[in-house]
C-alpha cells in the first residue's frame, strides 16, 4: 500500500466538500466547516484557488500540491486534476470524490520521497532554492527541509548552470529548387511510415503545398498558393513533406505560422517525423533543424528574474520567481506562454508575476544585459537564423517583417497555417492606437522610473550614458526626448480624468475623448459596463483644438527621438575605441527599438492629424473607452485599416517568394472571391494558385446538426437548463460556446453543481481560476467533464475522441456591431458580409467535433431563428434537424447510448 503524508487533506468541487484527518478518516462536511478547517491549520489540497472558488473564500491557503509538483518536477507537464496527478505520480486514480483526500495524502508522501531518491533527476539546485524558500516561509520548505540534504559541493547558481550561446556563420542564400510530385509524394510516404492508410488525398494536397517553394518569377509577385483542406485531412504532414523537403534540398529555412499555440505544440511533435529521431532537438553540429519562436513577451527575461530573485518580488510572489527559477534550469527553451511552464503555475499566485518576468515593455538593452549571451530569447532568435523550421505565429511573422533587425531573416517561404486567422492576425499588427496606456508606456520607456517607482525600469539617458558622454549631439537629443516626453501621461492619468483634472496635452486631450464618447454612444453598454466607443466624425471644436496641441506635443518628442536614431548610426559607422563587440550590439538594439517608436509617434501624429479634416477612405477611425465590468481601464483614439490585408501583402507577401494560407475554413461554400480579397493578393496584383481538399469523414453518419426551436431568446433560466439537460444527456463530453461572458457565468452558476452530483464536473472560461491552455487539457483528460468557453474556444481546439461528442451554442454567433464592423460591412456587401463571418465561424466551432474517422457527436444550436441560408457553413451531407430540446435530448442520449454498446462490442 502506497505510504501517506498524516497531514489533514480537503478537497472541495461542485458535488461537495470531503476532509481527511491525519489519522485517515475521511468524511463529507460543509462549506463554513472546510473554510474554519483550512484557517485552523494548513491542509493539503489541489490547485488552492480553485477550492478557494468552490468555497467562496478567495482567502484561502493551505498545502498545494501543484506548487510542490513544480518544486519537484520543474518543466514537468500534469492535468491539474486529481485523475492528473495520479497519473503523473503512478497512482491508483481515485474513485470518486470522496476518495480524493486519501489520494492527496498519498501523493505529498510520493513527491516528498521523490526527493530523496539517488535518481532524482531535478535534484540540481534544489537545496539552493529551498534555502531562499525557507526564508521566504513558503507552507512546504519545512517538510522538505528533512528530505533534501546539503550538497557536498556548493551548487552553482541558476545564471551560472545556464549555457551560453554561440554566434556562427551567416547562412547562404537557399539554392533554386523545383521539388517534384514524385519526391513530395516519397517524402510524405517517409514522413507517415511504412503502416500508415492510403490517402490519396493527402497526396495531392502535399504535392499542391510544393507550388509555393517554386523558384520566384518577377521580384514582388511571389507563388501564392490558397489551399482549403477540409479536417481530417492530414494538413500538418501534407504540408511539412514539401516543406522539409524544400529545407534539405535548397539550405534554406520554412516558417510556419499558426495562430493558437495548441497548433505550435502540435507542429513541434509532427515536425519531429521531418526531421528524424533528432527532429526538434539537435543535428550533428549540436544545432536545432527545427525551432519554435514567439515574440519576446512570451519568454523568461533573465535581467527581470534575478531582480526578482534578489527583492523585487516580495511574498506569494516572490516564492513564485523562485519556482521559475527552478523551471527555468530545466526549461527546454524558456517559453512561458505555451512553453513548458505548466500553464497552472502562474495561476496559483493570483499575481501578474509571470508578466513581470517577461520583456512586456521592450525594454531590453541587448548586450548592456549580464546575461546576454544566456538570453533565451537570443538564443531563439539566432537559432531560427540557421534552422530548417521555425515554427511561429502570425503576429510574429508580420512583426519579424515589418520591423526585424536583421533584414536578411526575415520569412522568405511561409506557411500560415490557420490561414482563416491572417486577417485578423493582420487587423490588430497594422493598427494604431492612441491611448493612456500606450503613451505612458512611452514616456516610462523614454524618461524611465519616477517616483515611487519599482522595479529595474531604466530610461533612455541611463541605457545610453556612454553615448551620451561620448557624442554631444546625441547627448542634447536623449535630453530633449526626455523633457518632450514629460507631455505625455503619468501615474495616475486615468484617476486624474475621471477627476477632471488632466495634466499635460496629451491627457487634455484624453479627457475630451472621454466626454465625447460618454456623450455619444449609443449602445447600450455604458449599463452593462461593457466598452464603448463612437466614431471619429463631427467633433466639436475643442477636441479639435486639443487634438492640435497634443499633436505638436507629439512632433516634439519625435524630433529628438529621430535625431537620437541619426546619433547612433553616426557613432555606429565610425566606433570609438571603447566601443566593443557587446557595446555595439546594444546600440543597434537602441537603435532598432528607437526605430519603431518613432513610427509609433508618426503614426499617432497622422490620427491627430485627421481629425480636423475628411477621413481617409483606407482607414477607420474611432473614440473608445475601455472597460470591464464597468471598470474602466483605458481611453483614446484607435485606427484600423479598412482592408489590413493591405500592408499585409506589402510587408509580408511582397518580399516572400512563395507563401501559403491553409485552413478547413478558408473560403465561403464554394466561393473563393472573399478567401481571394482576405489573401492579400489584390494589393500585389497577383492571381493566387486555388486548391480544395475535401475532408475523407462521413459526416452523414458521423455528425449531425439539432437546431433546437424551443428555448426562448433572452431567457437565462431556459437557456442554463437546455444546457445542463443536453450535458446530462450526453454523459459529459460537451464544449458550450457562448457570444457573451455575461450568460455563460450566469448559466455555469445554475448547472455546474447539479452536474457535478451526478459525476459530470463542469469548468468554465472566466469563471475557473485556470488558465484557458489548462482547461483544454483538463476537458481532454476527462470524458465525463464538459467545458464552457467564448471565443477562444470556437477555434484552435482538438479534442478527438470520446471526450468530446457534443458541441452546443447558445445562440447564432452574430458579429459584435462595432464602429469598425460596420465600416467593413458597408464595403463588403452587407448582409452578405455578415453572412460569411457567420458561416466562417459556425464551420470553425463545427470542426471541433469531428477529429478522427472514429469520432462521433452532436452539434446543437439552441436558437429557433437560425436562418437556412447559413447551413451551408456545415459540410455537405451533414443532417440538419429542426427540433425541440426534448427530441433534441433523445437524439442526444441514443448516440451515447449506441456508441457505448458499440465500444464494449470492440473491447
Amino acid at each position: 500500500m502506497t505510504a501517506t503524508l498524516p497531514l489533514p487533506a480537503l478537497h472541495a468541487s461542485h458535488g461537495g466538500c470531503w476532509l481527511r484527518d491525519g489519522a485517515g478518516q475521511t468524511r463529507g462536511c460543509g462549506k463554513g466547516e472546510a473554510i474554519v478547517s483550512a484557517a485552523d491549520t494548513p491542509l493539503l489540497m489541489l490547485n488552492a484557488p480553485l477550492v478557494a472558488s468552490r468555497l467562496g473564500y478567495p482567502d484561502l491557503s493551505g498545502l498545494d500540491l501543484l506548487e510542490l509538483f513544480a518544486f519537484v518536477h520543474p518543466a514537468r507537464f500534469m492535468v491539474p486534476t486529481p485523475k492528473g496527478l495520479a497519473h503523473a505520480l503512478d497512482l491508483a486514480e481515485p474513485d470518486g470524490d470522496e476518495h480524493v483526500p486519501a489520494l492527496l495524502q498519498q501523493a505529498a508522501e510520493t513527491l516528498l520521497a521523490q526527493c530523496q531518491a539517488p535518481n532524482w533527476p531535478a535534484r540540481e539546485g534544489a537545496w539552493t532554492a529551498l534555502q531562499s524558500l525557507i526564508r521566504l516561509r513558503w507552507s512546504w520548505a519545512p517538510l522538505l527541509t528533512a528530505r533534501i540534504v546539503a550538497p557536498e559541493k556548493g551548487e552553482s547558481w541558476l545564471f551560472a548552470r545556464l549555457p551560453e550561446w554561440e554566434d556562427v556563420a551567416e547562412r547562404p542564400q537557399p539554392a533554386q529548387v523545383m521539388l517534384t510530385p514524385e519526391a513530395v509524394a516519397a517524402q510524405l510516404a517517409r514522413l507517415t511510415g511504412s503502416t500508415a492508410e492510403n490517402r490519396p488525398t493527402q497526396v495531392a494536397y502535399a504535392q499542391e503545398a510544393a507550388q509555393a517553394f517554386a523558384p520566384r518569377t518577377r521580384e514582388g509577385q511571389p507563388h501564392l498558393l490558397l489551399a482549403q483542406a477540409g479536417t481530417g485531412t492530414g494538413k500538418t504532414l501534407g504540408y511539412l513533406a514539401p516543406a522539409s523537403l524544400w529545407a534539405q534540398q535548397s539550405g534554406g529555412t520554412v516558417w510556419v505560422s499558426t495562430f493558437t499555440k495548441a497548433l505550435q505544440r502540435q507542429l513541434r511533435q509532427e515536425s519531429r517525423r521531418a526531421w528524424g529521431d533528432a527532429g526538434s532537438d539537435r543535428r550533428s553540429d549540436g544545432s536545432p533543424p527545427v525551432v519554435v519562436r514567439k515574440g519576446r513577451e512570451n519568454y523568461l527575461c533573465l535581467l527581470n528574474l534575478e531582480d526578482a530573485l534578489q527583492g523585487g518580488f516580495t511574498g506569494r510572489a516572490a516564492i513564485l520567481a523562485q519556482l521559475v527559477a527552478r523551471w527555468a534550469a530545466y526549461s527546454q527553451d524558456g517559453d512561458m506562454i505555451g512553453g513548458d511552464l505548466p500553464g497552472w503555475l502562474p495561476t496559483l499566485f493570483r499575481q501578474r508575476g509571470i508578466k513581470a518576468l517577461t520583456d512586456q515593455r521592450g525594454e531590453c538593452v541587448y548586450a548592456g544585459c549580464p546575461h546576454y549571451r544566456k538570453c533565451f530569447i537570443e538564443r531563439a532568435v539566432r537559432a531560427s537564423a540557421g534552422a530548417d523550421l521555425v515554427i511561429a505565429n502570425h503576429a510574429l511573422v508580420m512583426v519579424n517583417a515589418a520591423r526585424g533587425r536583421d533584414t536578411a531573416q526575415r520569412p522568405t517561404r511561409i506557411v500560415f497555417d490557420e490561414g482563416h486567422h491572417v486577417f485578423e492576425a493582420a487587423d490588430s499588427t497594422f493598427a494604431a492606437a492612441l491611448t493612456g496606456s500606450e503613451t505612458i508606456e512611452l514616456r516610462r520607456w523614454v524618461i524611465g522610473p519616477e517616483r515611487g517607482s519599482k522595479g529595474r525600469r531604466r530610461g533612455l539617458a541611463a541605457r545610453l550614458a556612454d553615448l551620451a558622454s561620448y557624442d554631444e549631439a546625441g547627448g542634447k537629443a536623449i535630453a530633449a526626448a526626455c523633457r518632450a516626453a514629460e507631455a505625455l501621461p503619468g501615474d495616475g492619468w486615468l484617476q486624474r480624468l475621471a477627476e477632471g483634472t488632466p495634466s499635460g496635452p496629451l491627457e487634455e486631450l484624453l479627457a475630451a475623448v472621454r466626454a465625447t464618447v460618454y456623450a455619444r454612444d449609443e449602445s447600450g453598454g455604458q449599463e452593462a459596463g461593457y466598452g464603448l466607443e463612437t466614431e471619429a466624425a463631427q467633433l466639436d471644436g475643442p477636441l479639435i483644438e486639443r487634438a492640435g496641441a497634443a499633436q505638436a506635443a507629439l512632433a516634439e518628442l519625435r524630433g529628438p527621438m529621430i535625431r537620437l536614431g541619426v546619433r547612433i548610426e553616426a557613432v555606429l559607422a565610425e566606433p570609438p575605441d571603447w566601443l566593443d563587440g557587446p557595446g555595439r550590439a546594444r546600440l543597434e538594439g537602441a537603435r532598432h527599438a528607437l526605430g519603431w517608436r518613432i513610427d509609433t509617434v508618426a503614426a499617432w501624429e497622422a490620427l491627430l492629424d485627421r481629425l480636423g479634416g475628411p477621413a481617409d477612405p483606407q482607414f477607420v477611425d474611432w473614440l473608445a473607452v475601455e472597460r470591464a465590468e464597468a471598470r474602466e481601464f483605458d481611453v483614446g483614439l484607435h485606427r484600423r485599416w479598412l482592408d489590413p490585408m493591405q500592408p499585409f501583402a506589402k510587408v509580408v507577401l511582397e518580399g516572400a517568394h512563395g507563401a501559403m494560407l491553409t485552413s478547413a475554413t478558408l473560403k465561403d461554400g464554394n466561393d473563393w472571391d472573399s478567401a481571394v480579397v482576405r489573401s492579400g493578393a489584390p494589393a500585389l496584383g497577383i492571381a493566387p494558385r486555388l486548391s480544395s481538399f475535401d475532408s475523407p469523414f462521413d459526416y452523414a453518419t458521423q455528425a449531425e446538426v439539432l437546431i433546437v426551436t424551443d428555448v426562448p431568446k433572452g431567457d437565462v433560466a431556459a437557456l442554463a437548463g437546455a444546457y445542463g439537460r443536453l450535458i446530462e444527456s450526453a454523459g459529459g463530453g460537451a464544449l458550450g460556446l457562448f457570444t457573451a461572458i455575461r450568460r455563460l457565468r450566469a448559466v455555469h452558476g445554475r448547472i455546474a453543481d447539479r452536474l457535478a452530483r451526478g459525476g459530470l464536473p463542469l469548468y468554465a472560461q472566466h469563471v475557473d481560476p485556470i488558465d484557458t491552455g489548462t482547461l483544454v487539457d483538463i476537458f481532454r483528460d476527462d470524458p465525463r467533464a464538459s467545458l464552457l468557453g467564448t471565443d477562444a474556444l470556437r477555434d484552435g481546439v482538438d479534442v478527438p475522441g470520446h471526450s468530446l461528442r457534443l458541441v452546443v451554442m447558445e445562440q447564432v454567433p452574430w458579429p459584435k456591431p462595432s464602429i469598425l464592423h460596420r465600416a467593413r460591412r458597408l464595403a463588403g456587401g452587407g448582409s452578405a458580409y455578415d453572412d460569411r463571418i457567420i458561416r466562417a465561424r459556425l464551420a470553425q466551432a463545427f470542426g471541433r467535433l469531428i477529429r478522427s474517422s472514429n469520432d462521433r457527436g452532436h452539434f446543437v444550436v439552441l436558437s429557433a431563428a437560425f436562418p437556412s441560408r447559413l447551413l451551408s457553413a456545415f459540410p455537405p451531407g451533414t443532417p440538419v434537424t429542426r427540433l425541440t430540446l426534448d427530441q433534441a435530448l433523445q437524439h442526444v442520449a441514443a448516440s451515447v447510448s449506441h456508441t457505448s454498446a458499440k465500444q464494449e462490442s470492440d473491447i
